[in-house]
C-alpha cells in the first residue's frame, strides 16, 4: 500500500460516528501519555495506582475517538470526565496529556473560545486547590504549572495556525474555480462573437462580389465594413488567445495598436454615414505603448457614440494636441442626438461607454470630459500625460 492510499484509509469515516482509523491511533497515543502520567501521578492524599486507576485513565480518553465528526463534544467530555476523576479517584496528573489533542481539534473546527477558556478555567482552579492543600511557595507553582500552560497553549496556536492555513487554502482554490469558469465563459463568448464577425466579413465580401462596379457609395460602405470587420476578428482572435492561455500575472491584456489604426477607423464611421475629419496640432511622435492604446479607445468609443446618438448626417471632428508632456484629444460632432444625453455629476454620460473612457484614461494618470455644446452637438475632451505622473 503506497502512501497515498494509506492515508485514504486513515482518513476514511466509519460507523455511524464516523470513527477513523487515524483517530482509533490517535486515541491509542493520548491513552500511553494518560496512563504514564497516571503511574507517575502520585503524591499527597492521590489515590492508589491499581487496575482502576488505569481503568478510569482508559475512560478518559474515550471521546477522542469521535474528533473527526464532533471536535467540541470531544473537548468538552474530556473536560468533564477529568473534572469527575479529579474528584472522586484522583491521581495528580497534568491535564496536558489528555486534552492537548481535543484543544487542538477545537480550535481547527474554529471553536477557538472554548479551547482558551476551558484550559485557563482548570488551570486557575488547580492552583488555587494546589496552593490551599499544599502551600507551595509561587516559583513552586509556576514551576510545577508551567510545562502543562506551555503544552496546552502550543495545542491551540497549533490548531489555530491550521484553520488559518486551511481557509486561506480553500478561499484560494474558490477564487481560481471562479477565476477559470469566467475565463471559460468569456472565451465561449468570444468564440461566439468571433464567429458573428468572420460571418459579416464573409457576406460582405459577397456583397462586393456581386455588386461588382455598380454604386461606388455603396461598394466604399461594404468595403470598410468588410476591413472594420476583419479587424475586429483580428482582435478578437488576439484577446480570446490570451482568455485561453492567460498572462503570467493572471491579467488580460488588449491587443496591441494605437493611433497608426485611426485613418482606418475614419475611413471606416465615414463610410457608415458620419464624416471624419482628423486634425493634428503640435509636432506629432511616437506615444507610449500604453497612451497611445488609451488614445486609440478613447477616439474609438467617442466615434461610435457618433454613430448611435448624433443623429443622421452628422460630422465629427477629432483634433489631437501633441503637447511637450501631454495628448489632448477632442471628439466633436454637431449632431443633435446628444443635446439631450444624462451626464453625471462629473460631465460624463450615464452609459458604460464613457464610463469606460474615464477608466482607461485614469489607468494611464490622465483625465476625460464629454458633455454637449452650446452650439449643439456634443464634446468628448481627454488629456493623457506622456510621462509618469
Amino acid at each position: 500500500m503506497d502512501w497515498v492510499s494509506l492515508r485514504r484509509a486513515l482518513g476514511r469515516p466509519r460507523g455511524r460516528f464516523g470513527i477513523r482509523l487515524g483517530d482509533v491511533g490517535m486515541a491509542a497515543l493520548v491513552l500511553v501519555a494518560v496512563e504514564l502520567s497516571v503511574v507517575s501521578g502520585g503524591g499527597p492524599g492521590a489515590a492508589k495506582l491499581d487496575a482502576v486507576a488505569y481503568l478510569l485513565g482508559g475512560v478518559l480518553v474515550l471521546p477522542v475517538l469521535l474528533r473527526n465528526r464532533y471536535p467540541r463534544f470531544e473537548l468538552l467530555a474530556c473536560s468533564v470526565l477529568l473534572l469527575l476523576y479529579y474528584t472522586f479517584d484522583r491521581r495528580d496528573i497534568s491535564p496536558a496529556p489528555l486534552l492537548s489533542v481535543p484543544l487542538y481539534d477545537a480550535a481547527v473546527a474554529g471553536f477557538l473560545v472554548a479551547a482558551i477558556v476551558i484550559p485557563a478555567v482548570y488551570m486557575a482552579i488547580g492552583l488555587v486547590v494546589v496552593e490551599l492543600s499544599n502551600h507551595y511557595g509561587l516559583v513552586t507553582l509556576i514551576n510545577n504549572f508551567l510545562p502543562s500552560i506551555v503544552v496546552l497553549a502550543l495545542a491551540i496556536v497549533l490548531g489555530d495556525t491550521v484553520r488559518s492555513r486551511r481557509a486561506l487554502a480553500a478561499e484560494t482554490a474558490e477564487r481560481l474555480r471562479v477565476a477559470h469558469e469566467e475565463r471559460e465563459a468569456e472565451a465561449d463568448l468570444h468564440d461566439t462573437v468571433a464567429h458573428s464577425m468572420a460571418t459579416i466579413t464573409v457576406q460582405a465580401g459577397s456583397a462586393l462580389h456581386v455588386l461588382g462596379d455598380r454604386d461606388a457609395r455603396l461598394r466604399g460602405a461594404l468595403t470598410a465594413i468588410r476591413e472594420t470587420s476583419k479587424h475586429a476578428l483580428r482582435e478578437m482572435r488576439a484577446t480570446l488567445g490570451q482568455l485561453r492561455q492567460g498572462t503570467e500575472n493572471g491579467a488580460i491584456q488588449m491587443a496591441p495598436g494605437g493611433l497608426d489604426r485611426l485613418p482606418a477607423l475614419r475611413d471606416a464611421v465615414t463610410a457608415a454615414g458620419a464624416p471624419v475629419t482628423i486634425a493634428v496640432e503640435g509636432e506629432q511622435r511616437p506615444l507610449p505603448s500604453s497612451v497611445d492604446e488609451v488614445a486609440y479607445r478613447i477616439v474609438q468609443e467617442s466615434l461610435t457614440n457618433v454613430l448611435r446618438h448624433a443623429g443622421p448626417a452628422a460630422r465629427a471632428t477629432v483634433r489631437l494636441c501633441y503637447e511637450p508632456t501631454a495628448l489632448g484629444i477632442s471628439v466633436i460632432d454637431d449632431g443633435v442626438g446628444a443635446a439631450t444625453a444624462a451626464t453625471d455629476g462629473d460631465g460624463l454620460g450615464a452609459g458604460h461607454g464613457l464610463t469606460g473612457m474615464a477608466e482607461r484614461a485614469a489607468a494611464v494618470g490622465g483625465e476625460v470630459t464629454a458633455g454637449p455644446r452650446g452650439a449643439g452637438g456634443f464634446e468628448v475632451r481627454a488629456r493623457l500625460p506622456l510621462v509618469p505622473g
